[in-house]
């Protein structure tokens, strides 16, 4: 089989004019040059060289060799700096999906804006789905990267789960609300309120800690006659059909009607989790570790 060593020594030779300067820009003997070309030969059964006694010439059949040779190796290379590129985690494709009440808005937009930019061999593939739709995802391999918000009751085996950032949960009302010009307001005054957003005994993630709050102010959020956990809430909080605390992030997709308020209570703070699998590859590995380094800046 004709290896890619003597491909190489085909092409310096034929480049340089001669077997003498073709060896010394290889950096080896002359003998050993001159072997190899001969074995190419016998695989090839013609002669690629004519030897002569002032230099070697091309035969019609290494004339017509060489620019393939030439591609042979150039391809070679394209090949190989794309797996090593691929290796490292500079190049390739990314699959990632975040919840309803994960935007890719502010600051996340901005991480995955900036490592995009300082990796353009890598593409991303951008989708939404439920905490417990990802982290099945991301079980079953069809997804490397999530982004959902704590807490999430299912543990799935091999899937690592990791704060990535912290903000405050605000009040969401209509702008008609009683409670709309308020500078600020406590869990306590929401006793009475329906809540669209109720949480699913199976299921965590946002619902499940405002009903957190809630309970240890002392009740269970009362829920509205419609409820809902994804982004149609804002439209039904904006019909007047209730309430809900969301994280400071839904102001950036929120129709400018809706008013959103401090909450005066400590601890009403939402996290973003970043979930991917044990065994997540050099690619993954390498963005995870650019969200890392823009958290701590």
């Amino acid at each position: 089989m004709i290896s890619t060593r003597q491909l190489r020594y085909f092409v310096e030779i034929a480049e340089s004019g001669s077997f003498s300067a073709a060896a010394e820009r290889l950096y080896i003997a002359q003998s050993a040059l001159s072997r190899q070309v001969r074995e190419l030969e016998q695989q090839l059964d013609t002669l690629l060289f004519e030897r002569t006694a002032r230099q070697p010439r091309l035969t019609a059949a290494g004339v017509a060799f060489l620019p393939r040779a030439r591609n042979l190796l150039q391809d070679l290379e394209k090949a190989s700096d794309l797996a090593r590129a691929v290796g490292q985690g500079l190049r390739g494709g990314l699959r990632l999906s975040h919840s309803s009440t994960v935007p890719l808005t502010g600051t996340l937009l901005r991480r995955v804006s900036g490592y995009l930019h300082d990796n353009t061999g890598v593409s991303m593939e951008i989708a939404q789905l439920s905490s417990e739709g990802q982290l099945e995802e991301l079980a079953e391999g069809r997804l490397d990267i999530g982004l959902l918000r704590l807490p999430v009751l299912r543990q799935h085996e091999g899937l690592c789960v990791e704060p990535l950032l912290e903000e405050p949960l605000l009040l969401a009302v209509a702008e008609s609300h009683p409670l709309a010009e308020k500078a600020s307001v406590s869990l306590d005054e929401l006793r009475d309120e329906a809540f669209i957003s109720i949480p699913h005994r199976q299921r965590g993630g946002l619902s499940y800690l405002s009903a957190e709050l809630c309970m240890a102010a002392g009740y269970f959020p009362r829920p509205a006659r419609v409820v809902s956990r994804k982004t149609t809430q804002l439209q039904l909080i904006q019909a007047g059909f209730g309430i809900a605390l969301l994280p400071r992030c839904m102001q950036d997709i929120a129709p400018a009607s809706l008013r959103f308020i401090p909450l005066s209570d400590p601890g009403c703070i939402s996290t973003v989790a970043i979930a991917y699998r044990r065994d997540a590859g050099p690619l993954v590995r390498q963005f995870l570790g650019h969200l890392h380094d823009s958290r701590d800046a």
